[in-house]
């Protein structure tokens, strides 16, 4: 009677431990999405499936992986606004997509810049890269107000709805790393 008693205990907890407890992308989603239901809980996830590494990384890692993944779709939509550049007749859409391609062109290097200050595991250098992560994000809506203003429709709309979200996981997860701010007390 022990040894079966014993072998439905193993395979319970064999089972729970592989369903009761989440991984660190896991809970890391779920806080995100908590925060950000707009885009939620199975767009993060399968942001973080991009890169196998999400699988067993820390939060720090996870951080760091967030931002690159939104560097390599900015870098995308750079390359997307150098071929609509190259093929547009019309001076003032070239000018507006001259807009789109400095501020994507900063958001490469911003999000670069951030995942090194991440990766160095410091509280500075994590509110630095925070800077520059809320810095990036305001690629897509400089970018959609150079066609806004001109009362012209941006050929880039998917493109700066894609990076929106990405960059907005990054920065999320990032914030994430910080301690809370400390609450002051008075003293009487």
């Amino acid at each position: 009677m022990k040894a079966p008693l014993t072998y439905v205990f193993f395979l319970l907890l064999i089972s729970c431990s592989s369903t009761c407890e989440s991984s660190t992308l896991e809970d890391t989603c779920k806080s995100f999405a908590a925060g950000h239901p707009s885009i939620g809980y199975s767009y993060c996830v399968k942001t973080f499936h991009a890169d196998s590494r999400s699988a067993t990384a820390d939060s720090r890692g996870l951080a760091a992986i967030a931002a690159k993944i939104a560097e390599a779709n900015a870098n995308g939509t750079a390359r997307r606004i150098a071929a609509l550049r190259a093929s547009e007749e019309d001076s003032r859409r070239q000018e507006r997509l001259g807009v789109c391609a400095e501020v994507y062109s900063d958001a490469v290097d911003q999000l670069g810049e951030a995942a090194e200050d991440i990766a160095r595991g410091e509280d500075k250098s994590t509110r630095d890269a925070l800077t520059r992560l809320s810095a990036a994000l305001d690629a897509p809506g400089t970018c959609e107000d150079a066609f806004g203003e001109a009362d012209d429709t941006s050929p880039l709309l998917a493109e700066d709805a894609e990076f929106r979200k990405l960059a907005t996981i990054a920065l999320a997860v990032a914030a994430s790393l910080l301690p809370p701010p400390s609450t002051l007390t008075k003293c009487l």
